[in-house]
Protein backbone atom coordinates (compact mmCIF):
# COMPACT_ATOMS: atom_id res chain seq x y z
CA UNK A 1 0.00 0.00 0.00
CA UNK A 2 0.99 3.85 -0.83
CA UNK A 3 -0.45 6.40 0.90
CA UNK A 4 -0.13 10.21 0.28
CA UNK A 5 -0.55 13.11 2.68
CA UNK A 6 -1.25 16.78 2.30
CA UNK A 7 1.18 16.58 -1.13
CA UNK A 8 1.73 19.99 -2.96
CA UNK A 9 4.48 20.24 -5.28
CA UNK A 10 5.13 23.62 -7.81
CA UNK A 11 7.30 24.50 -10.42
CA UNK A 12 8.85 28.18 -9.46
CA UNK A 13 5.68 29.92 -9.13
CA UNK A 14 3.19 27.38 -10.70
CA UNK A 15 1.33 25.10 -8.10
CA UNK A 16 0.94 21.67 -9.76
CA UNK A 17 -0.40 20.00 -6.79
CA UNK A 18 -2.39 20.76 -4.06
CA UNK A 19 -3.16 18.97 -0.65
CA UNK A 20 -3.49 15.63 -2.89
CA UNK A 21 -4.60 12.83 -0.13
CA UNK A 22 -4.88 9.13 -1.48
CA UNK A 23 -4.31 5.34 -0.69
CA UNK A 24 -3.64 3.21 -3.60
CA UNK A 25 -4.23 -0.07 -2.55
CA UNK A 26 -2.61 -3.22 -2.39
CA UNK A 27 -3.52 -6.35 -5.03
CA UNK A 28 -5.56 -3.71 -6.89
CA UNK A 29 -5.72 -1.59 -10.10
CA UNK A 30 -5.71 2.04 -8.90
CA UNK A 31 -5.97 4.27 -11.56
CA UNK A 32 -4.96 7.77 -11.87
CA UNK A 33 -7.52 9.77 -14.49
CA UNK A 34 -7.42 13.65 -15.78
CA UNK A 35 -7.13 16.01 -18.53
CA UNK A 36 -3.48 16.79 -19.76
CA UNK A 37 -1.54 18.90 -17.58
CA UNK A 38 -3.88 18.00 -14.33
CA UNK A 39 -0.78 16.78 -12.91
CA UNK A 40 -1.42 12.76 -13.29
CA UNK A 41 2.34 12.31 -13.85
CA UNK A 42 3.60 14.85 -10.95
CA UNK A 43 1.80 13.05 -8.85
CA UNK A 44 3.51 9.82 -10.04
CA UNK A 45 6.78 11.21 -10.37
CA UNK A 46 6.53 12.39 -7.03
CA UNK A 47 5.51 8.98 -5.12
CA UNK A 48 8.69 7.17 -6.91
CA UNK A 49 11.13 10.05 -5.87
CA UNK A 50 11.82 11.88 -9.10
CA UNK A 51 10.41 15.20 -8.04
CA UNK A 52 10.52 15.82 -4.30
CA UNK A 53 7.41 17.68 -2.73
CA UNK A 54 7.34 20.59 -1.26
CA UNK A 55 4.85 19.59 1.42
CA UNK A 56 3.28 16.88 2.54
CA UNK A 57 4.35 12.61 2.71
CA UNK A 58 4.53 9.75 0.47
CA UNK A 59 4.15 6.48 2.59
CA UNK A 60 5.35 3.48 1.71
CA UNK A 61 3.89 1.14 4.16
CA UNK A 62 3.64 3.39 6.42
CA UNK A 63 7.27 5.12 6.12
CA UNK A 64 7.76 8.09 4.76
CA UNK A 65 9.95 7.93 1.87
CA UNK A 66 11.16 11.30 1.33
CA UNK A 67 12.87 10.87 5.07
CA UNK A 68 14.36 7.58 4.33
CA UNK A 69 18.21 7.35 3.98
CA UNK A 70 19.65 6.53 0.05
CA UNK A 71 19.68 3.20 1.19
CA UNK A 72 16.68 2.76 2.46
CA UNK A 73 15.00 4.46 -0.72
CA UNK A 74 17.53 2.22 -2.79
CA UNK A 75 15.76 -0.75 -1.18
CA UNK A 76 12.58 0.91 -2.14
CA UNK A 77 13.21 1.33 -5.41
CA UNK A 78 14.26 -2.05 -6.17
CA UNK A 79 10.68 -3.11 -5.03
CA UNK A 80 9.33 -0.76 -7.67
CA UNK A 81 8.57 -1.94 -11.42
CA UNK A 82 7.61 0.65 -14.03
CA UNK A 83 5.74 0.24 -17.53
CA UNK A 84 6.97 3.60 -19.03
CA UNK A 85 4.57 5.14 -21.49
CA UNK A 86 5.85 3.89 -25.23
CA UNK A 87 7.71 1.14 -23.60
CA UNK A 88 11.04 2.86 -23.32
CA UNK A 89 13.51 0.22 -24.70
CA UNK A 90 16.58 0.58 -25.08
CA UNK A 91 17.24 0.19 -29.42
CA UNK A 92 20.19 -0.94 -29.09
CA UNK A 93 19.67 -4.06 -26.57
CA UNK A 94 17.89 -7.29 -27.50
CA UNK A 95 14.89 -8.62 -26.03
CA UNK A 96 16.45 -10.31 -23.55
CA UNK A 97 18.82 -8.02 -22.69
CA UNK A 98 16.31 -5.19 -22.23
CA UNK A 99 14.64 -7.39 -19.46
CA UNK A 100 17.66 -8.19 -17.67
CA UNK A 101 18.42 -4.25 -17.29
CA UNK A 102 17.24 -4.06 -13.92
CA UNK A 103 18.42 -7.25 -12.78
CA UNK A 104 22.35 -6.13 -14.24
CA UNK A 105 21.57 -2.55 -12.66
CA UNK A 106 20.95 -4.15 -8.79
CA UNK A 107 23.40 -6.47 -9.59
CA UNK A 108 21.88 -9.27 -7.68
CA UNK A 109 22.53 -12.59 -9.78
CA UNK A 110 24.60 -14.50 -11.79
CA UNK A 111 24.59 -14.25 -15.38
CA UNK A 112 22.86 -16.95 -16.17
CA UNK A 113 20.19 -16.75 -13.31
CA UNK A 114 19.78 -13.44 -14.60
CA UNK A 115 18.44 -15.14 -18.26
CA UNK A 116 16.30 -17.17 -16.55
CA UNK A 117 14.41 -14.77 -14.77
CA UNK A 118 14.10 -12.87 -17.43
CA UNK A 119 12.90 -15.49 -19.42
CA UNK A 120 10.79 -16.64 -17.03
CA UNK A 121 8.60 -12.98 -17.22
CA UNK A 122 8.92 -13.16 -20.95
CA UNK A 123 7.07 -16.38 -20.83
CA UNK A 124 4.39 -14.96 -18.58
CA UNK A 125 3.44 -11.87 -20.84
CA UNK A 126 3.39 -14.48 -23.76
CA UNK A 127 6.53 -13.49 -25.51
CA UNK A 128 8.25 -16.85 -26.88
CA UNK A 129 11.15 -17.30 -29.00
CA UNK A 130 11.58 -13.24 -29.80
CA UNK A 131 14.64 -12.97 -27.09
CA UNK A 132 17.23 -11.90 -30.12
CA UNK A 133 14.93 -9.61 -31.67
CA UNK A 134 15.69 -6.07 -30.96
CA UNK A 135 12.40 -3.56 -30.21
CA UNK A 136 12.12 -2.36 -33.81
CA UNK A 137 11.44 -5.98 -34.89
CA UNK A 138 8.52 -5.93 -32.66
CA UNK A 139 5.03 -4.89 -32.87
CA UNK A 140 3.92 -1.73 -30.59
CA UNK A 141 1.74 -4.88 -28.54
CA UNK A 142 4.97 -6.87 -28.03
CA UNK A 143 7.10 -3.91 -27.10
CA UNK A 144 4.30 -2.77 -24.49
CA UNK A 145 4.44 -6.99 -23.12
CA UNK A 146 8.32 -6.64 -23.02
CA UNK A 147 8.16 -3.65 -21.05
CA UNK A 148 6.00 -5.18 -18.52
CA UNK A 149 8.19 -8.06 -18.14
CA UNK A 150 10.91 -5.87 -17.68
CA UNK A 151 8.89 -4.27 -15.08
CA UNK A 152 8.09 -7.31 -13.27
CA UNK A 153 11.71 -8.58 -13.55
CA UNK A 154 12.42 -7.46 -9.99
CA UNK A 155 9.64 -9.20 -8.19
CA UNK A 156 8.36 -5.86 -7.46
CA UNK A 157 5.73 -4.91 -4.72
CA UNK A 158 5.01 -1.58 -6.66
CA UNK A 159 4.19 -1.37 -10.36
CA UNK A 160 3.50 1.91 -12.10
CA UNK A 161 2.13 2.06 -15.49
CA UNK A 162 2.07 5.53 -17.49
CA UNK A 163 -0.32 5.29 -20.21
CA UNK A 164 0.36 1.45 -20.90
CA UNK A 165 -2.47 1.70 -23.78
CA UNK A 166 -0.90 4.64 -25.58
CA UNK A 167 -0.63 4.07 -29.46
CA UNK A 168 -2.21 0.77 -29.31
CA UNK A 169 -5.26 -0.51 -31.54
CA UNK A 170 -8.31 -1.52 -29.31
CA UNK A 171 -7.97 -5.42 -29.10
CA UNK A 172 -4.03 -4.85 -27.84
CA UNK A 173 -5.17 -2.45 -25.27
CA UNK A 174 -7.57 -5.13 -24.02
CA UNK A 175 -4.62 -7.84 -23.87
CA UNK A 176 -2.38 -5.35 -21.97
CA UNK A 177 -5.20 -4.43 -19.64
CA UNK A 178 -5.83 -8.14 -18.94
CA UNK A 179 -2.39 -8.78 -18.19
CA UNK A 180 -2.04 -5.64 -15.94
CA UNK A 181 -5.03 -6.85 -13.80
CA UNK A 182 -3.81 -10.67 -14.43
CA UNK A 183 0.01 -9.63 -12.64
CA UNK A 184 -1.80 -7.72 -10.30
CA UNK A 185 -3.77 -10.02 -8.54
CA UNK A 186 -1.33 -13.12 -9.04
CA UNK A 187 1.39 -10.72 -7.33
CA UNK A 188 -0.46 -8.95 -4.94
CA UNK A 189 1.15 -5.45 -5.71
CA UNK A 190 0.16 -2.00 -5.55
CA UNK A 191 -0.71 -1.33 -9.28
CA UNK A 192 -0.82 2.39 -9.85
CA UNK A 193 -1.86 3.61 -13.96
CA UNK A 194 -2.21 6.68 -15.12
CA UNK A 195 -4.23 6.69 -18.06
CA UNK A 196 -6.56 8.83 -20.39
CA UNK A 197 -8.12 5.50 -22.00
CA UNK A 198 -11.48 5.12 -20.60
CA UNK A 199 -12.02 1.44 -21.76
CA UNK A 200 -9.35 0.60 -19.24
CA UNK A 201 -10.84 2.33 -16.94
CA UNK A 202 -14.37 0.80 -17.59
CA UNK A 203 -12.42 -2.90 -17.73
CA UNK A 204 -10.39 -2.40 -14.59
CA UNK A 205 -11.07 0.00 -12.62
CA UNK A 206 -11.08 -1.43 -9.25
CA UNK A 207 -9.98 2.01 -7.86
CA UNK A 208 -10.19 5.24 -9.32
CA UNK A 209 -8.64 8.97 -8.50
CA UNK A 210 -9.68 12.38 -10.61
CA UNK A 211 -6.95 14.79 -10.76
CA UNK A 212 -8.74 18.30 -11.87
CA UNK A 213 -6.43 20.73 -12.07
CA UNK A 214 -4.13 19.41 -9.52
CA UNK A 215 -6.48 18.84 -6.43
CA UNK A 216 -8.29 15.65 -6.18
CA UNK A 217 -11.38 15.82 -7.47
CA UNK A 218 -13.38 12.39 -7.22
CA UNK A 219 -12.31 8.60 -5.61
CA UNK A 220 -14.50 5.62 -6.26
CA UNK A 221 -14.66 2.39 -8.45
CA UNK A 222 -16.35 2.51 -12.06
CA UNK A 223 -20.02 1.30 -10.84
CA UNK A 224 -19.89 4.47 -8.76
CA UNK A 225 -18.04 6.75 -11.82
CA UNK A 226 -21.03 5.88 -13.94
CA UNK A 227 -23.30 6.98 -11.72
CA UNK A 228 -21.54 9.86 -10.65
CA UNK A 229 -23.10 13.55 -10.79
CA UNK A 230 -19.60 14.96 -10.35
CA UNK A 231 -19.70 17.71 -13.43
CA UNK A 232 -15.88 18.08 -13.97
CA UNK A 233 -15.57 14.58 -13.75
CA UNK A 234 -18.49 13.35 -16.40
CA UNK A 235 -17.68 16.44 -18.66
CA UNK A 236 -14.09 14.50 -18.76
CA UNK A 237 -15.33 10.93 -19.28
CA UNK A 238 -17.91 11.14 -20.94
CA UNK A 239 -16.64 13.70 -23.95
CA UNK A 240 -17.32 10.97 -26.19
CA UNK A 241 -20.52 9.91 -27.81
CA UNK A 242 -20.12 5.91 -27.48
CA UNK A 243 -19.14 6.77 -23.30
CA UNK A 244 -22.42 9.19 -23.05
CA UNK A 245 -24.39 5.81 -24.45
CA UNK A 246 -22.52 3.43 -22.15
CA UNK A 247 -23.46 5.85 -19.05
CA UNK A 248 -27.18 6.10 -20.77
CA UNK A 249 -27.29 2.09 -20.67
CA UNK A 250 -26.23 1.81 -17.26
CA UNK A 251 -29.12 4.70 -15.76
CA UNK A 252 -31.40 2.69 -17.76
CA UNK A 253 -30.94 -1.17 -16.69
CA UNK A 254 -30.72 0.03 -12.76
Amino acid sequence: MITVEGLDKSFGDVRILEGIDAIFRKGCVNQIIGRSGSGKSVLAKCMVGLHRPEEGRVLYEGRSFHDMNAEEKRSIRQRIGMLFQGSALFDSLTVIENVMFPLRMFGMMEKEEMRERANSCLKRVRIIDKDHLYPAELSGGMQKRVGIARAIAMNPEYLFCDEPNSGLDPQTAIVIDELIKELTEEFNTTTIVITHDMNSVMETGEHIIFIHKGRKWWEGNRDELLRSDNKELNEFVFASSLMRQVKKAMISNS
